[in-house]
């Protein structure tokens, strides 16, 4: 049995969370929100690569075999840096899907919506710079998306006005691709499909992240399948948030 380690700025990591446990049902998670810090979007990448440090120290302690970083901020500040710091450690992090956006795309338009950091960070700019030759890339920062779905607000009159205020630009400029770069805007998805209407697809990379997290424990022989299932959440701040996401799950 696998100790899976997960951690995100707070609850959004569970998202990525529910697609690895239908991979890998019968393994041991820990995840820890850092929700004492939440949200990471505005946070310098020095400040942000110090808490992942922590975080990763807690996390082994608990004896993860593998870490996923379910946070686009911290994988675009502070990944390269873990990986160099703890050689020893697989790191799984996130990446915006835009390479299926691109490739699905009928208007030749996709949207992408994230935070400030990630879209800043190398990771994204890189595999953006890939594709943005043969499609129109338009950006938009989920404003307040992360405290919306930190505090439980999941649908109604506030998360419909603050989604369709980020979203409608990228709808304007044509995207009937939606690329999700935020753990936490998943939680949101119900909200943004109805706003974007049936003509665009929502696209979330935490399917390929469960997937490549299956991979890399058996590259690393690291055994799995063999049960039984449990989880431990962990919090730097308060737990209502986090208490209140997984019961959703």
């Amino acid at each position: 049995m696998a100790t899976i380690g997960i951690f995100d700025s707070g609850s959004g990591g569970l998202s990525v969370y529910r697609e690895i446990v239908k991979v890998l049902p019968q393994e041991r998670y820990v995840y820890f929100a850092d929700n004492g810090h939440c949200p990471y979007g505005g946070k310098t990448a020095a400040y942000i690569q110090d808490r992942a440090r922590a975080v990763t120290e807690i996390l082994l302690s608990l004896g993860a075999d593998l870490i996923v970083v379910a946070c686009n901020t911290a994988t675009a500040a502070a990944i390269a840096t873990l990986r160099a710091e703890y050689p020893a450690v697989a790191f799984i992090g996130m990446e915006p899907a835009v390479k299926p956006a691109a490739l699905g795309t009928e208007s030749g338009v996709i949207g992408v919506l994230a935070t400030a950091g990630t879209l800043k960070g190398s990771k994204y700019l890189t595999t953006k710079g890939r594709f943005e030759e043969d499609v129109t890339i338009v950006e938009h920062v989920g404003q307040g998306f992360v405290e919306l779905v930190e505090n439980g607000i999941l649908d109604g009159p506030e998360a419909e006005a603050t989604v369709r205020a980020s979203l409608q630009p990228l709808l304007d400029a044509g995207a009937d691709r939606i690329v999700l770069g935020c753990t936490h805007y998943p939680f949101l998805r119900p909200v943004i499909e109805r706003i974007a209407g049936p003509g665009v697809e929502v696209i979330d990379p935490a399917p390929a992240v469960a997937r490549q997290t299956l991979h890399m424990l058996e590259e690393r022989g690291i055994p799995t399948g063999q049960g039984p299932f449990s989880v431990d959440l962990y919090f730097s701040g308060q737990p209502e948030a986090l208490q209140r996401i997984y019961r959703l799950l």
